[in-house]
């Protein structure tokens, strides 16, 4: 893996670090950041998946997790959220479509199915990044929003590959708000049963489910919690098929990075445990 480092800034005494690298993955250059503990050589890793609209840098300049997770001797990686510079029709039309809204689905439409392929961009090009890059073998996954959709639908489909999975105000049930039913529309087709192949709800509802506890953060001044994110069906869903599941409301937040930095460190903790 050709990966090229663009920037890097000593943080904690290790090292928070811009790079990018050719995807087979979507035939395009990709740009992730990720941060390094002083050791060089991390016990663990976490696979973050930002939201719509954000791009490698968001997390990782805005959460604060570095000095968390230099106590825990770990690294965190974060992927840019879609491919970029394709100019596809439409592809820049809408925040929440397109560049900057990739929904972690491997598309089938045309002019999207030759790129838009971040599920398999996330378990295969970022995972063996991780591993040949850095030699880790212990990975984890966690995201915001639409890339807590990400995560908890690649940790449920993926469980042999990722330890532990987290999500900070996923969007549980994209089939089902109007976020998801755009992207899945627009990326996958008419056919919504392709749709259930990225549906945390779903994929629970037909026994896809992990032997470890699910961790979802998740704020009560979220804007947007009534309308896209319906964390009670995940909750719904969980409970009909046995999944372990915890859920922690945190009165007063919001969708924001502020609520992110707020409860980061006990993700970390639980995803490095």
């Amino acid at each position: 893996m050709n990966v090229t480092v663009l920037k890097n800034h000593k943080t904690f005494e290790g090292h928070t670090v811009f790079a990018e690298h050719d995807s087979e993955t979507t035939k395009t250059k990709m740009k992730f950041s990720y941060f390094l503990p002083e050791s060089g050589k991390p016990k663990s890793a976490i696979v973050w998946l930002s939201g719509l609209t954000c791009t490698e840098e968001n997390f990782i300049t805005k959460a604060g997790a570095q000095k968390y997770l230099a106590e825990k001797d770990a690294m965190i990686i974060c992927p840019d959220t879609s491919p970029r510079g394709l100019n596809l029709p439409g592809e820049h039309d809408s925040y929440d479509f397109g560049s900057g809204a990739g929904f972690y689905v491997n598309a089938l439409t045309d002019g999207y199915k030759d790129h838009y392929k971040m599920y398999d961009y996330v378990v295969q090009d970022i995972v063996a990044i991780l591993e040949s890059e850095f030699k880790v073998s212990k990975i984890s996954i966690s995201g915001h929003s639409m890339g807590g959709h990400g995560a908890l639908v690649i940790g449920l489909r993926e469980k042999d590959t990722f330890s532990a999975v987290s999500a900070f105000s996923p969007i549980v049930h994209p089939s089902g708000c109007p976020w998801g039913e755009k992207a899945f529309l627009g990326y996958l087709g008419e056919e919504r049963e392709a749709w259930k192949e990225y549906d945390s709800c779903e994929l629970l509802l037909k026994g896809t489910t992990r032997n470890d506890s699910l961790l979802v953060e998740q704020g009560t001044d979220d804007e947007f919690l009534k309308n896209q994110l319906h964390t009670d069906r995940l909750e719904t869903a969980c409970r009909e098929v046995g999944q372990k599941l915890e859920v922690n409301y945190r009165k007063g937040y919001d969708h924001s990075y502020y609520f992110i930095s707020s409860f980061v460190n006990s993700h970390i903790d639980f995803l490095c445990r």
